[in-house]
């Protein structure tokens, strides 16, 4: 149970284990370290600042007790008061020394160098009673030479003891401060072996939950990226990336019912795109048949309609008046059907050859065209006012754009409103790569609803008794437009008149 749970564990917390029990661990050798250079220094300070300066005093004292006896021997031989300094500063040094030794024991106090202490302090007193003071005051008795040798001897012998009692406590810290660094050092050593137990079982814990399932994960991944989609993606890492495997693996199947769908999509795009290929072929073989048709079905029907217009009108000129009214009335019917059919012919041969016969794109100036545009209409009204600021220079076949001048322009004049003098203006403005050119005019307008009809072939909005016409000029004006890349379209928002936009290619700068 314990083992199955272990398992379900995620790798995060798998790391926060591993951490935590080695924070324990190495908090554990951290405090016992701690403790350990609490020792070491205490055992440091015992050396450097006890022991070290305590056996330093002992020295000296030896010196002070060597100065003492040297003063009472000279003060012996030669009783000079002079000859008794050694000995009472030996005396002076002899009580600062051992008071020191006494206060730097006092910190610990150790029995056998206090019992040395007050040996030495008895020992010299003794000396001091026996030998020196009667040999000063001279009052005494006297104690001869080897008695008094004895007596210092013994002084001698307390110091040296002295001396070892210290050395053997300086001993003792050594040896315990060099116990404490073997301790620190172990201490060190099983820190180090922690971290290196922890990041050998971090590498593995990584190695068998992270890097071989993410390595494994990858190459099924590509497996299924090389086109085996039915491939089931598993893992066997961690939870996480178990987690993960099977998200992708969701994402796999996704992928696959999309892949299908898109597969017979694309199945049926190709059909249709056959098709529509097969249509299209069709159509432009079609349009290529009709415009033929158009072409020689008008320049055929060309010689006939001559001969037929040239003797109605014949008729007309040598019998009008010869004949009844009515028959003058059939001539003139003729007549007239003769001229709009040879008109409705020579616009029907202009549409057919928009785009067939071409002379090639170069750069053409507006401004200038229109001027010629201007002339050409001048004979239909006197009276118009024909305007236009300054155009820009545009990309185009010129016979075809003075067509479409001529027909927008011309149906502004054709179009105008009683007893109103035409007035037409045309501006440009910069659309991108093209220039949005508007011809508008204050005749009697376009209604909105016939929008879409007004550049329909052969469509009229008004009777031809009221205005001529074939009703193809705005037909042939949106497919010279159309050649040349651009769009056409009627200004809706218009409130008097007619206003037509129309895009052309601009033309590159001049250098």
């Amino acid at each position: 149970m314990k083992v199955l749970e272990l398992h379900r564990w995620t790798l995060r917390r798998r790391v926060a284990g591993l951490f935590a029990v080695a924070g324990l661990a190495i908090a554990g050798i951290g405090v016992s370290a701690a403790i350990t250079t609490a020792d070491s220094n205490r055992h440091l300070d015992t050396i450097l600042n006890k022991t070290g300066p305590m056996r330093v005093a002992g020295q000296e004292l030896y010196s002070a007790f060597l100065d003492q006896e040297t003063g009472i021997r000279g003060y012996a031989l030669s009783r000079s008061a002079k000859n008794l300094e050694p000995y009472q500063q030996g005396v002076v040094t002899e009580e600062k020394l051992l008071g020191d030794i006494e206060k730097l024991n006092a910190k610990h106090g150790l029995p056998s160098i206090a019992a040395d202490l007050t040996r030495v302090r008895q020992v010299a007193q003794r000396w001091r009673t026996d030998v020196a003071e009667p040999v000063i005051t001279g009052t005494g008795p006297q104690v001869d030479e080897a008695a008094g040798t004895a007596r210092f001897d013994a002084v001698r012998a307390s110091v040296d003891q002295l001396q070892a009692d210290i050395l053997v406590l300086r001993n003792e810290a050594v040896d315990a401060a060099r116990r404490t660094g073997s301790v620190l050092v172990g201490l060190e050593i099983g820190a180090a072996g922690v971290v290196l137990l922890v990041g050998a079982l971090m590498m593995f814990l990584l190695d068998r939950l992270v890097t071989r399932p993410v390595t494994d994960l990858a190459e099924q991944v590509r497996r299924v990226a090389a086109g085996d989609y039915e491939r089931q993606i598993t893992s066997g890492g961690s939870p996480e990336l178990r987690s993960l495997a099977a998200d992708v693996d969701g994402m796999r199947r996704r992928i696959a019912d999309e892949l299908q769908e898109v597969r017979a999509a694309r199945a049926l795009a190709e059909s249709a795109t056959e098709r529509l290929e097969a249509k299209a072929e069709e159509l432009t073989r079609s349009n290529r048949d009709l415009e033929q048709f158009a072409y020689v079905a008008s320049h055929d029907l060309q010689e006939p309609l001559r001969k037929v217009a040239s003797f109605c009108q014949l008729l007309q000129r040598r019998y009008a008046g010869q004949l009844d009214a009515r028959a003058d009335q059939y001539i003139g019917f003729a007549v007239d059907g003769a001229d709009r059919m040879q008109r409705l012919i020579n616009d029907l041969l202009a549409f057919s050859r928009i785009g067939r016969i071409t002379t090639g794109f170069k750069r053409i100036e507006l401004g200038r065209m229109l001027t010629e545009v201007g002339s050409q209409l001048e004979h239909r009204s006197a009276e118009a006012d024909i305007g236009w600021g300054e155009l820009p220079a545009v990309e185009g076949e010129e016979p075809l754009l003075t067509t479409l001048f001529v027909n927008l322009i011309g149906n502004s004049l054709k179009f105008r409103r009683p007893d109103v003098p035409p007035v037409v203006r045309v501006t440009a403005r910069r659309d991108g790569e093209q220039w949005a050119i508007n011809v508008r005019d204050n005749g009697i307008g376009i209604e909105k609803e016939f929008a879409d009809k007004v550049f329909v072939i052969f469509q009229r909005l008004h009777p031809r008794e009221a205005y001529e016409g074939t009703g193809i000029g705005l037909a042939i004006v949106k497919k010279i437009v159309e050649y040349h890349g651009g769009r056409i379209w009627l200004d809706l928002d218009a409130t008097e008149g007619s206003s037509i936009w129309f895009t052309l290619p601009a033309a590159e700068e001049s250098p």
